[in-house]
């Protein structure tokens, strides 16, 4: 008696053989190979070192949000870079993320995920002794391209060492809750760093702890059972791999992520002719992308994602969503980091112990939503996750000034996470079960190019939305009172955004059942 995995649907099943017949290459050895075999201390280290890289790399940005003014006027950080430590680590990741999935998928996850974990760490260190703003940027852009390699990876070495059900289940969950949840602990940890040894402090540390890490790997993560030589590598990824389909989606995302975010620093720029050719490359890059990978399929060779596969309804809704939910998810830390330090004016320890809430209500949904995921239909779950996560930013744009913690704010951090969290799990195991064994990584790689330009698109347009209401209000309003109809400008829209994406997992998900069943046959 076999054991299985089934998505369970309610109306129809969602067949995924056709999408997985424009996988002509991939699916050659996917019959060959039993499944996963490790051990369960050993299923349990991947998963914790897999989500421990997550949570130190998120935690850094976590701690870079809470110390920038420090930070800026430390390294004299011009004018015009001021949110790049920021901005610059996101776009390296979106634009990188899905020809590394695809490389993963032909070279090798482990050797992939390892090379960007040891780098990450060292350019954490590194990071920890810049002496000017300039080298900062540069080294966040690489650890954006390093994170790349461990965030595509990681979906692909989850299913090799985990077998489907709630095992795998949990460990989504934890992959999930990782980023989110580092990003909480960093701005904690980084408001007590600058109120007391420094911001370098926060460098040093995560990149130590992401070097021991990266040696837990060298043991824990599954190594591949097919024994290839390098030159079979090389043919392997001369084979598979669809490198002009990976410039054009490149190009696509490291265009429209400049654009945005040339264009949330500075709202007047939108009419400048360097953004409007970053807008126009980006224009033909997309139409471009999806001509190519059409005639790769029609031809029967590797396309990086099929046009097909975006039919499935399941995988469509569960991207936008995605997006939708990581933007209101990042822009809400942010915006509410901001209402309490410019608006209340407290100090970067108060604010951080302000955010505390959302870690709590994280970590409690890390150890459950694994475990009641197979029970619950990912229709409901995605939309009432996200219409409750919705009472969250609605809060925060009714909270004045002299209103206590407690009266709004506080249950305000308690709703932030709730959304992401759980649709973090839900759309990996969707996601993961749309694409063959051999692509998994390919298949994480679409998953988090969906969060981090989620991340992206978020925070640019809350941060022009923000912008344009504050400057409007700067005339009439004490430059406080104009910073709050700002905040509350963005939280209104925040709120429209998590109201889109309940109805886009309530229509998108109505065939889909219950999800991550484990069944015996």
């Amino acid at each position: 008696m076999s054991t299985v995995t089934t998505t369970q649907l309610s109306h129809e099943s969602i067949d995924l053989r056709d999408v997985r017949n424009e996988f002509p290459l991939e699916t050659e050895r996917q019959n060959q190979s039993d499944g996963p075999t490790a051990s369960k201390a050993r299923q349990a280290t991947t998963t914790f070192q897999l989500s421990g890289l997550n949570f130190l790399s998120s935690a850094v940005n976590g701690i870079i949000l809470v110390s920038l003014p420090t930070l800026v006027a430390e390294l004299n950080l011009p004018e015009q870079l001021h949110v790049w430590p920021i901005s610059v680590y996101g776009l390296a990741v979106g634009s990188t993320i899905l020809p590394v999935g695809s490389l993963a998928d032909a070279a090798g996850s482990r050797i992939v995920d390892l090379v960007g974990c040891f780098s990450m760490a060292l350019l954490l260190l590194a990071s920890g002794f810049v002496k000017s703003g300039e080298q900062l940027v540069a080294y966040r852009a690489l650890q954006g391209v390093a994170m790349s390699m461990h965030l595509a990876s990681s979906v692909s070495l989850v299913t090799q060492s985990i077998p489907k059900g709630r095992a795998r289940n949990v460990a989504f969950s934890c992959l999930g809750l990782s980023q989110p949840l580092g990003f909480s602990v960093g701005l904690v940890l980084g408001g007590v760093l600058v109120d007391t040894v420094g911001w370098r402090v926060g460098f040093y540390l995560t990149g130590g702890l992401s070097l021991l890490l990266s040696f837990v790997g060298l043991w824990a993560l599954p190594k591949s059972r097919d024994r290839r030589t390098a030159s079979e590598v090389v043919h392997e990824l001369k084979r598979k791999m669809d490198w002009v389909g990976s410039l054009l989606a490149s190009a696509f995302m490291v265009c429209l992520s400049y654009f945005l975010a040339i264009v949330s620093s500075d709202i007047g720029s939108v009419s400048h002719r360097d953004s409007i050719a970053t807008l126009c490359a980006a224009g033909f890059a997309l139409p471009a992308f999806v001509a190519w990978v059409h005639r790769q399929t029609r031809l029967g060779k590797p396309a990086l994602i099929p046009n097909s596969i975006w039919r499935n309804t399941a995988f469509s809704s569960v991207c936008a969503t995605m997006l939708l939910s990581f933007a209101v998810l990042k822009s809400m830390e942010q915006y509410c980091s901001l209402f309490f330090q410019e608006v209340q004016g407290l100090s970067a320890t108060e604010t951080s112990t302000r955010l505390l809430p959302s870690l709590v209500v994280g970590i409690i949904l890390n150890f459950t939503t694994g475990l009641f995921v197979h029970k619950v239909s990912a229709r409901w779950l995605v939309a009432g996750s996200s219409i409750v996560c919705a009472g969250g930013p609605v809060l925060m744009a009714l909270a004045k000034p002299e209103w206590p913690y407690w009266y709004s704010a506080f249950f305000a951090q308690l709703l932030q996470p709730i959304s992401g969290d759980i649709l973090f799990t839900v759309g990996l195991i969707i996601v993961s079960e749309a694409f063959p064994e051999d692509t998994q990584a390919l298949a994480g790689a679409v998953f988090n190019a969906a969060s981090q330009f989620g991340t992206s698109l978020g925070l640019a347009i809350m941060q022009v939305v923000a912008g344009v209401v504050t400057n409007q209000a700067a005339a009439r309003e004490t430059p406080i009172d104009a910073l709050l109809l700002g905040y509350r400008a963005s939280f209104w829209a925040m709120t429209g955004f998590m109201v889109l994406c309940f109805a886009l997992g309530h229509v998108g998900l109505h065939k889909t059942g219950k999800v991550g069943n484990k069944k015996d046959d």
